[in-house]
């Protein structure tokens, strides 16, 4: 991935920061985003202590102008941005008819209006080169219901994937790919919570066939492998990593 410009957005969250620590050991050039701009230059300075090229910048995935500011800072250094990778999410879990409009919305437009305008700043540029990979965070969610309160989050995953098939159906013939990687629980501040439970946790694990949490690498290589050349012809999909959950419904 030598001489890849790589924007990672959710850049320092749990997931985010393994995303941008394998893309930066792999050689790429890293531009870690997030709402905290202290939390993306100190992770970008560690990637850059480490050897690796980086740079962190604030970014508000509600927001299209932090966004187009954002993505203008990351073009006027490095002339141009190759992989957009999307890991911002936010989760609520309510009942829902427990669940306020204003809730319900903060999860939405995290997820799902975010990923679009997102896709819609970076993917005009990437356009305009007639190249570039786009690829989103997604959620076993955005398959199936859950019992614990995800319709927020499950209603905004599925859309991120019907998202992703929409625009790479749209951008595939322009050299643009768009896809999502979709992990089941992993070990990060997401499940620390639930961890506390270990009932809880053992029910978890037993609905896994592989019988166990994915490690927050697992996921972070697949996401690595879409950006590769190898991946050049893999447009549109929702790539499951869950240990085989949503295979076994």
């Amino acid at each position: 991935m030598t001489q890849q410009r790589v924007l990672v957005v959710g850049g320092y969250g749990g997931l985010g920061q393994v995303i941008c620590e394998q893309f930066a050991e792999a050689g790429a050039a890293v531009a870690v985003a997030g709402r905290s701009a202290e939390k993306a230059t100190e992770l970008a300075e560690k990637l850059t202590g480490n050897g690796g090229t980086a740079i962190g910048l604030a970014l508000d995935v509600t927001d299209s102008a932090s966004i187009d500011a954002a993505v203008a800072q990351v073009e006027q250094a490095w002339g141009g941005i190759d992989v957009l990778v999307n890991s911002a999410s936010k989760l609520i879990t309510v009942p829902a008819e427990q669940f306020d409009d204003t809730q319900w919305a903060e999860v939405v437009n995290a997820n799902l209006v975010g990923a679009f305008l997102l896709s819609k700043s970076v993917g005009k540029h990437m356009l305009a080169r007639g190249e570039g990979r786009i690829i989103h965070l997604s959620s076993v969610r955005g398959d199936a219901g859950g019992r614990m309160g995800f319709s927020a989050y499950g209603a905004s995953k599925a859309g991120v994937n019907l998202l992703v098939k929409q625009l790479a159906t749209e951008w595939g013939a322009r050299g643009v790919t768009v896809n999502a990687v979709a992990p089941g629980f992993m070990r990060t501040d997401f499940v620390e919570a639930a961890q506390q439970n270990q009932q809880f946790v053992a029910r978890l694990q037993q609905r896994i066939p592989i019988g166990r949490f994915a490690e927050p690498e697992e996921v972070a290589s697949a996401v690595s492998y879409l950006a590769t050349p190898l991946a050049r012809f893999i447009n549109g999909q929702i790539i499951y990593v869950d240990g085989g959950v949503t295979a076994s419904h």
